[in-house]
């Protein structure tokens, strides 16, 4: 795939890529997406019924 490099230890295994951003932003973004996702993994959950409730009564969302 042109844009995208591997880097490899002494015994031929990939262990790093290098990404041209320019021609493979949409790839980029996907990867950050995850990495954000898994970082995210352990904290609190709010309900979406607290989360939706709490926009409604500050104005932000209509009351269905």
């Amino acid at each position: 795939m042109s844009g995208i490099q591997f880097v490899t230890d002494e015994k031929g295994r990939k262990v790093a890529v290098q990404i041209d951003l320019k021609k493979h932003r949409d790839l980029w973004e996907e990867i950050e997406d995850v990495l954000v996702s898994r970082s995210r993994r352990n904290e609190k959950r709010i309900a979406f019924e607290k989360v939706r409730m709490g926009l409604v009564k500050s104005g932000k969302l209509a009351r269905q």
